[in-house]
């Protein structure tokens, strides 16, 4: 079903899902044409390492690095990262999802193969040549990879580009329990949310001005396809918040101030997480 799927999108049609236009203006001039961009591109390899373990995991005729943490035998979860690859700031999520109650087994798919964004306009290089069909099959291996090593049902969550990319596991991946996305929605050449076949819960703040993307008409657009779908959802928005107001990391922090967002709100951070936990306790236990 998912190869099938999957095959039936153009390169074009994923190529085109964040164009540069698409970005708030104030990303759009932080964002420099390629020529002019410094493309600093790190391996994570050895500081993503720990406290994480790091997997090989093999799907079609590729093999790709992932990042896992947590007990064996707990549920699994999915950890898709934003658009500027495995940084600190998905590994920050991903241990904070396996220490909440009653314990998950996160595992983060290296979507970007070691290669990481250190600017805006690297990441948006990085998030350009991204292949959409074969990340989802990613995340497909992934899923498949938690439940062959212990753990009985397996999520997806992801955050803004991961959010886009859990919400189409929820569509193309049928292995997928539970999904829980963050500010990200997919175009439906990706993935159509009135195909869901998994539980969704989606968030995003009232002020995200990601347009199409995240902004609250996407996600009230969402919010009535997933109606359509017939299956279980939630849609919050959390009033005052801008684009990735998860992020709450010293560096994510400044990172978010530099990129024009500088809302803090601790509230909204742990309710979301809140709910995050409630979810995916409902429908990842054994």
């Amino acid at each position: 079903m998912l190869a099938a799927a999957i095959r039936s999108l153009s390169p074009s049609s994923t190529s085109s899902i964040f164009n540069k236009s698409a970005l708030p203006p104030l990303l759009r001039s932080l964002s420099p044409s390629l020529s002019n961009s410094r493309f600093q591109i790190r391996s994570m390899a050895d500081s993503a390492s720990s406290p994480f373990k790091k997997v090989q995991i093999h799907r079609d005729n590729t093999t790709f690095d992932a990042y896992v943490i947590g007990k064996d035998d707990a549920p699994g979860i999915v950890v898709v990262q934003e658009w500027w690859g495995v940084d600190f700031e998905i590994k920050n999520h991903a241990e904070k999802i396996s220490q909440l109650e009653p314990g998950f087994k996160a595992l983060i798919p290296d979507l970007y193969r070691g290669k990481v964004g250190l600017d805006v306009a690297e990441a948006q290089h990085l998030m350009d040549g991204l292949d959409w069909q074969g990340a989802v099959k990613d995340i497909g291996a992934s899923v498949n990879w938690l439940k062959a090593n212990g753990s009985k049902k397996a999520g997806v969550t992801g955050f803004c580009m991961g959010g886009a990319l859990a919400i189409a596991s929820s569509v193309l991946v049928p292995e997928v329990d539970a999904v829980v996305a963050f500010y990200g929605v997919p175009p439906s050449e990706l993935a159509d949310a009135t195909q869901a076949k998994a539980p969704i819960q989606a968030h995003f703040g009232e002020l995200d001005n990601f347009v199409g993307f995240a902004d609250i008409t996407a996600a009230k657009a969402l919010e009535e396809k997933l109606k359509a779908s017939g299956v279980p959802s939630e849609v919050h928005i959390y009033p005052g918040n801008a684009h990735a107001f998860m992020n709450r990391s010293a560096e994510g922090v400044k990172r978010r101030k530099s990129m024009g967002m500088p809302d803090e709100d601790e509230a909204a951070v742990e309710l979301a997480w809140s709910r995050f936990r409630s979810w995916m306790n409902q429908y990842l236990s054994a």
